[in-house]
């Protein structure tokens, strides 16, 4: 489905105060495949109706590169003469120089998207156009935006030290997956259940949201558009990887290993017959390039020897833990039990990773917006060898702390799970040093039952302390809420 252009109004509102710049302005954008960044230069274009020149590189020839990019500068010059087929410049210089003749007098948008396809088969390219900053485009009216999917080079050849593009960026923005408070505005016909799904599946991917089907339900959906022989997504794991590593079948190991359960080293090594020293080795590369994440017990510092490493994109979650390994099934169009295998254990896996993390992303957006008593600077979770607490909100400063538990069940939770949060587990998780203030909040798919309230207001009347904190308020919260919330707070 086809979506009209909406949200990323922070990105646009950048944009905007860069073309009104009265100096010249240089822009890095880049962000994951899908992300949309060709959609938002796209709309900024359209919206503004500016004096701008959009290109798109592709993956072909150096001569190829430079005459394709020779000829939309010749057109955007000459709208009423296009360039003949076999028009070009003789050097990237002298089309650049080109560019900034065009910007010496009236403001001009210079867009180069796919920027790092064009060092893949130049990379001299990134030197000249330095060189030409320096001394040449950075006294134009100029705005210039170069795009990018490529992360890894990206941040080689623009934001790392040694990069002859280092410094000359004006901004940078690394264009982020939409917020789950988007989905409501998207999907406006889904229930917050199956939003939440759709979050779990597909995560925040612009691109992947266009496949989606609002007429069907999401085992329909999921149906179509995962489980059908040479479908585009089941290639999408590969297409990510290929963007940094030559060689993916052993991150393909790694990855697979995560996905079905294994979170430390010891045990991704034990499930995917790689050595320890060689999984340390491939986790560090998935780490750097945003794959994979290491978390840490919110109330730990690093080094903690404590760390667990997870898959940060849902879709590679979702595809690890249910279709790589039914890739034969799939290619036969035997979908039946595929769709089965997810069905039996979708409500687990969102339990397990997305409810808890969009309960995260509620309470570090609740502090900000003023609503818990409490501001966190960071939100994580909590664990050791005696309990294990779904949301740890912390401000080490100040010695605070919001503790949460999260259930993703069918039914109203009754007051078990608050009450092994404050009178069990709470004692474990605080910090031995220090004196702590503690805000306690239960988040439940289904809301709480009468009794789970009742104890609620028996906490808040009377509220529990032990030797180095004392309870500050506690709080239940349900899926409708939650959902009304983060709508609000990232409109």
């Amino acid at each position: 489905m086809k979506f009209d252009f909406r949200d990323r109004q922070r990105e646009l509102k950048l944009l905007d105060k860069l073309w009104k710049s009265k100096h010249a302005e240089f822009l890095i954008l880049y962000g994951r495949r899908r992300i949309g960044k060709t959609t938002l230069l796209s709309e900024w274009i359209r919206r503004n109706s500016r004096r701008a020149l959009y290109w798109v590189a592709s993956s072909t020839s150096a001569v190829s590169q430079l005459r394709s990019f020779s000829q939309a500068v010749y057109n955007f010059s000459n709208p009423d003469a296009p360039a003949p087929n076999t028009f070009t410049y003789a050097s990237w210089e002298q089309a650049f120089r080109q560019i900034a003749a065009l910007a010496e007098n009236e403001r001009l948008a210079c867009f180069i998207d796919e920027f790092t396809y064009l060092l893949e088969v130049s990379p001299e390219t990134a030197g000249q156009l330095q060189n030409l900053w320096d001394h040449l485009l950075s006294q134009r009216n100029l705005f210039l935006c170069l795009s990018g999917s490529h992360l890894g080079m990206m941040k080689r050849e623009f934001l790392s030290y040694q990069a002859p593009l280092y410094g000359r960026a004006s901004a940078q923005l690394h264009l982020q997956p939409l917020p789950f408070g988007s989905t409501a505005r998207f999907f406006p016909n889904y229930s917050a259940t199956d939003r939440v799904a759709i979050y779990a599946i597909f995560g925040g991917v612009p691109a992947y949201w266009e496949r989606i089907d609002p007429a069907q339900n999401i085992s329909q959906n999921i149906k179509s558009n995962l489980l059908t022989p040479n479908n585009l997504l089941q290639a999408e794991p590969r297409l990510l990887l290929q963007d940094f590593v030559t060689e993916p079948h052993n991150y393909i190991g790694i990855l697979s290993a995560i996905g079905n359960g294994a979170h430390t080293i010891k045990d991704i090594a034990a499930l995917s017959g790689l050595s320890s020293g060689h999984v340390t080795k491939y986790l560090s590369i998935l780490t750097n390039t945003g794959f994979v994440e290491r978390r840490i017990p919110a109330t730990d510092r690093d080094p903690s020897r404590s760390g667990r490493y997870h898959i940060t994109d849902p879709y590679l979650r979702f595809y690890f833990r249910f279709l790589e390994s039914r890739q034969e099934q799939l290619a036969l169009n035997i979908q039946k039990q595929a769709l089965a295998e997810i069905n039996k254990h979708m409500i687990d896996f969102i339990g397990t990773y997305t409810w808890e993390e969009l309960c995260r992303e509620w309470t570090l957006r609740a502090g900000a917006a003023g609503e818990l008593p409490f501001l966190s600077d960071t939100v994580g979770s909590g664990w050791n060898r005696a309990a294990q607490v779904d949301v740890v909100g912390y401000n080490s400063m100040e010695k605070t702390l919001i503790l949460g538990e999260c259930k993703w069940t069918r039914t109203p939770n009754n007051r078990k799970p608050i009450v092994d949060l404050i009178e069990k587990k709470a004692k474990n998780i605080i910090p031995a040093q220090g004196d702590w203030q503690v805000a306690f909040i239960g988040f439940s798919r289904a809301g709480w039952t009468s009794g789970a309230i009742s104890y609620l207001e028996e906490i808040n009347r009377q509220p529990p302390s032990g030797p180095n904190w004392r309870a500050y308020a506690a709080q239940l919260i349900d899926l409708d809420q939650l959902d009304r919330d983060l709508q609000i707070w990232t409109s």
